[in-house]
């Protein structure tokens, strides 16, 4: 299982690319992974925010993510957060 701090570097690493191909302009680790917490079951939770409109590209990003992870990814779009668990996610969120 990856750690948080080699899940940032691989987004960071990709950054460009899907800044360019899908409009990200950050993205953040959260959930278990970012609170040292994740189990051999866990999913990896990350927070994206864009630059426009996803769409069903939303879809194709996850895939990617999952491949150059090689985990199975969780992507929740910070301004379609739920005011009842905003607070929570963006106190631990990890920006790569």
């Amino acid at each position: 299982m990856p750690s948080a701090a080699e899940i940032r570097e691989i987004l960071r690493g990709c950054l460009p690319e899907i800044r360019e191909k899908y409009g990200v302009t950050s993205i953040g680790v959260f959930g278990s992974y970012a609170r040292g917490e994740e189990s051999p079951g866990s999913d990896i939770d990350l927070m994206v925010e864009f630059d426009r409109p996803i769409g069903w590209e939303l879809v194709d990003l996850a895939d990617y993510l999952e491949s150059i992870l090689h985990h199975r990814v969780d992507l929740v779009i910070r301004r379609s957060l739920h005011p009842l668990i905003r607070d929570a996610i963006l106190a631990e969120v990890q920006y790569a």
